[in-house]
């Protein structure tokens, strides 16, 4: 063997021991299968791949994104073990907490908070309250929604009306970003959105909310929530929920939150939830 050949050869083991010894191996288990909808990952293929890439390299397990189009298939898919765990929404949470743990909580402006908007056309400048929809058309989220069903619904029953009659026509978009799209396109004439994703879109594509108009915001409830099945073993809930609670003292998850418009995750408690299980049991009384 010639010399450029033994030094190769060198070169070749150093690197291999190299990566055998600190770069970690993705263990060779069932992979951690993670339930979304369009509230956190809408078409962003890039991205997706890229918070994979950073749970497996933190959790040295292979993780799964499971996309569905709305919460209740995502929640049927965790009733089945069909997914570990999910990105829900406070609602559903509250109704079927016993069915499931809390994993972790965004953070968003500094709080794991956020509130639900109605939004109008940007030339609509006359209404400024549901009343004001009276004989319109509505787009709603998807019926298992917090911010996109359930707080408009227990607003407009707060004030007397009766929001099955209250709209010429009402209909589900089952993605909040589809609610602002039928809004500022004149589709609906009135929309109940997420007021993280209306914030998030204006900063991303603003061109998509600058047709709206924000007519009225809610009070603020805890934020749509990662849980977990019960049956998902310890080990594995307890190492993802520390990767995303250090991904706000990590550069590289710094950037991953960045893109999604979020300062950080917390354990959270299901006290956050309070308010939604109040206004759920408003709303089911009338």
């Amino acid at each position: 063997m010639t010399r450029p050949h033994r030094d190769l050869l060198r070169v070749t083991l150093i690197v291999l021991l190299y990566v055998s010894i600190f770069i970690p191996k993705i263990e060779a288990s069932e992979p951690i299968r993670i339930g979304t909808t369009a509230v956190f990952l809408d078409d962003q293929v890039s991205f997706v791949n890229a918070w994979r890439d950073y749970l497996e390299q933190h959790t040295n397990r292979h993780v799964v994104f499971v996309r569905r189009g709305s919460y209740a298939e995502i929640h049927e898919l965790l009733r089945r073990g069909g997914i570990d765990c999910a990105g829900a929404c406070g609602y559903p949470y509250v109704r079927l907490r016993s069915q499931l743990r809390l994993l972790a909580v965004p953070i968003y402006r500094s709080e794991p908070l956020y509130q639900s908007y109605l939004i109008v056309p940007r030339t609509d400048t006359t209404t400024h309250s549901f009343r004001d929809l009276e004989g319109k058309v509505f787009a709603y989220s998807d019926p298992n929604s917090n911010s996109g069903w359930l707080v408009p619904q227990f607003e407009m029953r707060r004030q007397g009306l009766d929001p099955a009659g209250l709209f010429r026509k009402s209909f589900f978009t089952f993605a909040h970003r589809k609610v602002v799209e039928a809004v500022g396109a004149g589709l609906a004439d009135g929309g109940a959105v997420d007021g993280y994703v209306w914030e998030t879109l204006a900063l991303q594509y603003p061109e998509v909310t600058a047709r709206t108009r924000i007519v009225w915001k809610s009070d603020k409830y805890g934020f749509p929530p990662f849980v977990a099945r019960h049956s998902v073993p310890d080990a594995d809930f307890q190492r993802l929920q520390r990767v995303l609670l250090g991904m706000s003292r990590d550069p590289a998850g710094q950037g991953l939150l960045a893109q999604l418009n979020l300062d950080g995750f917390t354990a959270g408690s299901p006290k956050l939830f309070a308010n939604i299980e109040t206004t759920m049991n408003f709303v089911a009384a009338r």
